[in-house]
């Protein structure tokens, strides 16, 4: 199976081509309400299983966990074609990016059996709850505590911009499982906590539009039992390290504003912005290389940290910068109710613009890794 590494620079092998060819005569016949940064804002769970019949979700998971053993570069190929696109992918986009992989990773054969083939039909849903209130993107700052209880554990503290949660089968928890110490990164481990819980309170906190994505959980001494602990006790910094190089290095950090650029195409006149959409592409087209060099990384079995930080950093910076592009070159405002579809393209972006740079870590704290990984701080 060719790798990103055994490619000329922008191709795929012939079975992710077949696989693009699929996906777009799908979402040609397939009704849905396209969005800007749809891994986001647009969960549709029937979407999300209809994928999943098509083979399209836990693509990269192995067949006897009811995945389709399919290389990184075949997902990628799906999963850029369904977010140029603006696909409602939000239901399922936490468990097939991250958790599915993290779960193969880290998980005992019970875990496996239990989530996985769940995962890859489209029918369990993840959230993760690793940010804390005041604690920014210091994930070492975790207070959120897991305290022994016979043969499990019980859970207290509350996570903050927990995407999806309401809508979740599961949410996977870092909590401190031992008392602090001068190492912040030891004593944290993680744990799959399945909802609904009774002792697990979701509260919705809305985005500038009034719409619901995100949410504060609030854990009250909920009880997760030993086998619903993922990997060992005490290890859960290294775990998390892998797991958020899935989440900040996929294309969906350069391609959550893709349906400006696409729409802007047809009316770049003149060459100020036939220029700036040339920069865009130009650029874009730089990042998706970075992007598939960390997937790359990934199926090699690596842990490539200060490659992903690069590519959030970077690519959540272009595709705020999209929008000032369009805005500058388009000729229209962004408007929610209008009938152009750029307009309200472009209204969606600038209500979630905000978030960009700070999910996932905000560039600061990214900037933060990539130095002590260059040994300069």
């Amino acid at each position: 199976m060719a790798r990103p590494s055994d490619l000329e620079p922008g191709t795929f092998p012939p079975q992710a081509a077949e696989l693009r060819r699929r996906v777009r005569e799908f979402l040609a016949e397939t009704p849905f309400t396209a969005r800007c940064d749809s891994w986001l804002t647009g969960a549709d769970p029937a979407f999300s299983r209809r994928l999943g019949e098509r083979g399209w979700l836990g693509m990269t998971l192995p067949e006897r966990y009811g995945g389709h053993g399919r290389s990184p570069l075949e997902r990628f190929a799906v999963v850029e074609e369904l977010l140029a696109a603006g696909a409602p992918v939000g239901a399922h986009w936490i468990a097939d990016r991250q958790t599915g992989p993290s779960i193969l990773a880290h998980g005992t054969e019970e875990q496996k059996a239990r989530f996985l083939p769940a995962i890859a039909r489209g029918e369990c849903f993840f959230a993760i709850g690793m940010s804390e209130p005041d604690s920014g993107s210091d994930l070492a700052s975790v207070r959120t505590r897991a305290e022994r209880d016979g043969d499990g554990w019980r859970l207290h503290g509350t996570k903050v911009w927990t995407s999806g949660a309401h809508i979740a089968h599961a949410i996977l928890v870092l909590a401190r499982s031992a008392p602090r110490s001068d190492d912040r990164h030891a004593g944290l481990s993680q744990f799959i906590v399945p909802l609904p819980d009774e002792r697990v309170a979701i509260r919705p906190i809305l985005g500038l539009s009034g719409e619901h994505h995100f949410n504060e959980v609030a854990f009250d001494g909920a009880f997760v039992p030993d086998a619903m602990v993922l990997g060992r006790i005490g290890d859960g910094w290294r775990q998390v390290t892998a797991e958020l190089a899935y989440e900040r290095s996929g294309p969906e950090r350069l391609l959550s504003t893709f349906m400006l650029v696409r729409l802007l195409h047809g009316r770049a006149d003149g060459p100020a912005a036939r220029r700036a959409l040339g920069r865009l592409t130009a650029r874009l087209w730089s990042l998706r290389q970075a992007s598939l060099a960390v997937a790359g990384a990934l199926d090699a079995g690596l842990t490539p940290e200060i490659p992903a930080a690069l590519v959030k950093d970077l690519g959540t910076r272009f595709e705020r910068e999209v929008i000032e592009v369009v805005r500058e070159h388009a000729g229209v405002e962004p408007d929610p109710a209008s009938p152009d579809p750029l307009a309200r393209a472009l209204a969606e972006s600038v209500v979630q613009a905000p978030g960009f740079t700070l999910r996932g870590g905000t560039n600061e704290i990214l900037r933060g890794i990539v130095a002590r990984g260059l040994g300069v701080r």
